[in-house]
C-alpha cells in the first residue's frame, strides 16, 4: 500500500493505493461521529456495500443507493441523499462514504458541503478515472442541462481510498475512459510519465497491477501537487482540464451518460493538440505521439459527426472557465507543458481556427 498527501494545512488528507484495501484500511480512524452514510449505486452496491458495511458494526451505518449513470447527476436525485440524512435524523456530526466512481464521488462529496452547512465524508472510488482524478481535489457538484458541473462546491475528504482490486469488475469501456485522465497527466506536466505510459499502455489494459499501481500513483501525484498550490482554481489548477472544454461540450451535446466523461475527454484531448499544433507549439511528432497514444488507450479520437462545430462553440461558452463571455483553453506547448490560452484574445481569424479544429478532429 502507497499513501499519498494532499497538503493544504487543515485540510490536508491521506490517499491510500493498494490491492485489499477495503481490508487494510481501518475507516473508523476517519470517522468523527456515530453516524454514517454510505452513498452507492445499483452497479456498485451489490459488489462492495457488504464489505465496507461489516467495518462499521460500531457505528450507526445506513446507505442510499442511487441509480447509475452520469445522466442521474443532477439536483432531483441529489435530493435523494438529503432525504435519507434528514429521514434519519443525521446531525452534523454524521460522516458520508462515497463508495461508487465520479458521479458518486461528486454527488456525496457535493451534498456533505451543504446538509448542515458542512460534514464530513470519505472517497472509495471504484473506478479508474475516479482514483486518478475525481475523487482527489475536493471538487463536488451535479450537472445542469445547460453546462457540467456548474453547480458545486470545492470541498474536501477526510481520506481517499483508492482499491486497485475493484478495477478487476470494471468494464473494459470504463477502465479506457479512466485512461483518458492518466494520458492527461502526461501531457500537462511528466514528459517521462507520458513516455512510460507509451510503454506500459498494454500492461494497463490488460489489468497488470503493479502498472496500475504506477500510474495511480504518479497521476494523484501529479494532481495533489497542483491542487496544493491552487485549490479553488484561481490559476494553474484550470491546465487539469487539458481537453475538457472540448469534452464537456461533447458531453452536454450528446446527452449526459451518451459518451463516458473519460470518451468525451479523450477526444477532446485530441482537439486540443491539433489547435496547439495549428499555433505552433506542438510539433509533428509530438502532434501524432499524442494522437496515437491516446487511440491506444481505446478511447475516441474523432468527436460526435451529429454535432455541428457552431453548437460545440456554443456549448463551450457555458463552461466554468469562460471569463466575461471570453472561451478560454487549456493547450500545449510541447509534451508535459501546459498552458491557460485565450484564442479569442489573438487574430480575428482565433474563433474561425477553433471551428477548423473540431472540423478537421470529426473527420480524420
Amino acid at each position: 500500500m502507497k499513501t499519498l498527501h494532499v497538503d493544504l494545512g487543515e485540510r490536508s488528507y491521506p490517499i491510500f493505493i493498494g490491492q485489499d484495501l477495503f481490508r487494510l484500511v481501518r475507516l473508523a480512524d476517519y470517522i468523527k461521529g456515530s453516524q454514517v452514510m454510505v452513498v452507492s449505486n445499483t452497479t456498485v452496491a451489490p459488489l462492495y456495500l457488504a464489505q465496507i458495511r461489516s467495518q462499521l458494526a460500531d457505528f450507526n451505518t445506513q446507505s442510499v443507493i442511487l441509480p447509475d449513470g452520469e445522466k442521474y447527476k443532477n439536483l432531483d436525485v441529489l435530493n435523494q441523499i438529503f432525504d435519507a440524512l434528514l429521514q434519519n435524523r443525521c446531525d452534523r456530526h454524521v460522516t458520508l462514504i462515497a463508495l461508487g466512481g465520479g458521479v458518486i464521488g461528486d454527488m456525496t462529496g457535493f451534498a456533505a458541503a451543504c446538509y448542515q452547512r458542512g460534514v464530513s465524508f470519505i472517497q472509495i472510488p471504484t473506478t479508474l478515472l475516479s482514483q486518478v482524478d475525481s475523487s482527489v481535489g475536493g471538487k463536488t457538484g451535479v450537472n445542469h442541462p445547460l453546462g457540467k458541473n456548474m453547480i458545486g462546491a470545492f470541498y474536501q475528504p477526510q481520506c481517499v481510498i483508492a482499491n486497485i482490486t475493484s478495477l478487476n469488475t470494471l468494464p473494459d469501456r470504463e477502465l479506457s475512459a479512466g485512461l483518458a485522465e492518466v494520458i492527461k497527466y502526461g501531457l500537462i506536466q511528466d514528459a517521462g510519465f507520458f513516455a512510460w505510459l507509451e510503454a506500459h499502455m498494454t500492461d494497463l489494459l490488460a489489468r497488470n497491477p503493479q502498472a496500475l499501481s504506477y500510474a495511480i500513483e504518479r497521476s494523484c501525484q501529479c494532481k495533489a501537487e497542483i491542487v496544493a498550490r491552487d485549490e479553488t482554481e484561481q490559476g494553474i489548477r484550470a491546465i487539469l482540464n487539458l481537453g475538457h472544454t472540448f469534452g464537456h461540450a461533447i458531453e452536454a451535446g450528446m446527452g449526459y451518460g451518451t459518451w463516458l466523461h473519460g470518451e468525451a475527454v479523450g477526444a477532446g484531448m485530441v482537439m486540443a493538440v491539433e489547435l496547439s499544433y495549428r499555433l505552433g507549439w506542438l510539433s509533428q511528432q509530438e502532434r501524432e505521439r499524442s494522437v496515437t497514444l491516446i487511440a491506444s488507450a481505446g478511447l475516441p479520437i474523432q468527436g460526435p459527426t451529429t454535432m455541428s462545430a457552431d453548437e460545440y462553440i456554443k456549448l463551450m461558452a457555458v463552461d466554468k472557465k469562460v471569463e466575461a463571455g471570453r472561451i478560454k483553453l487549456i493547450l500545449l506547448k510541447g509534451l508535459g507543458h501546459a498552458v491557460i490560452n485565450d484564442p479569442e484574445n489573438g487574430s480575428s481569424d482565433s474563433r474561425r481556427l477553433i471551428k477548423d479544429v473540431i472540423s478537421t478532429c470529426q473527420a480524420q
